[in-house]
């Protein structure tokens, strides 16, 4: 998504990409609030019990298939955003569409347990404010790293840009893993203490 999204690429479309990255983010915050909301409404009406013990085992399941153990990995859909929008609608419109897409979490490929984690924990805050708080945090995670990619002017920095965002890669992934152990610590804690 980086990969089509940044001033240069928006400039040889002939789209400003303020207005892109503007829809981009309101869709991608917006519909991770939304669902979020949803999901912790959903977890009100079904008057979902404060659950712990599951919290920490799919905390810890996350881990375990994030890091590929005993072969194991992330189930996912092998979707991705269609990238021959870029070529037939205004940037707004294919900003608002990835944004949808990514905001929502699981309609394209997920690369991290704490994806489902952050649904499930919506869910289990019980609670619409508690769902809206994990939506906006989920979609703010997600959608704001599109700003990496504000100075791609020439194509040389978009090389650079592509650099870094696989430099950053194994950080972003032990990132994942670790706020999923995080939680599961967490929560153990609460419990324990």
């Amino acid at each position: 998504m980086l990969a089509s999204i940044h001033p240069l690429g928006e400039r040889s479309r002939r789209q400003r990409w303020g207005v892109t990255v503007a829809a981009y983010l309101v869709a991608t915050i917006g519909a991770s609030a939304l669902l979020g909301t949803a999901l912790g409404l959903a977890g009100d009406w079904l008057d979902v019990p404060s659950l712990p013990g599951v919290v920490v085992v799919l905390a810890v399941t996350g881990v375990a298939l994030d890091l590929g153990l005993g072969g194991l990995s992330v189930p996912t859909v092998r979707r991705q955003v269609d990238e021959e929008m870029l070529t037939q609608y205004r940037g707004w419109v294919y900003g608002t569409s990835y944004g949808l897409q990514l905001g929502l979490g699981v309609v394209t490929v997920v690369n991290s347990f704490s994806v489902y984690l952050a649904l499930v924990l919506a869910v289990l805050t019980g609670s619409a404010a508690g769902g809206l708080a994990i939506g906006l945090v989920f979609g703010a995670a997600r959608g704001l790293v599109v700003l990496a990619a504000a100075g791609v002017h020439e194509p040389s920095q978009l090389r650079r840009l592509h650099q870094r965002l696989q430099a950053w890669g194994p950080f972003s992934h032990r990132l994942a893993v670790g706020m999923q152990a995080a939680v599961a610590a967490g929560v153990l804690a609460t419990v324990v203490l």
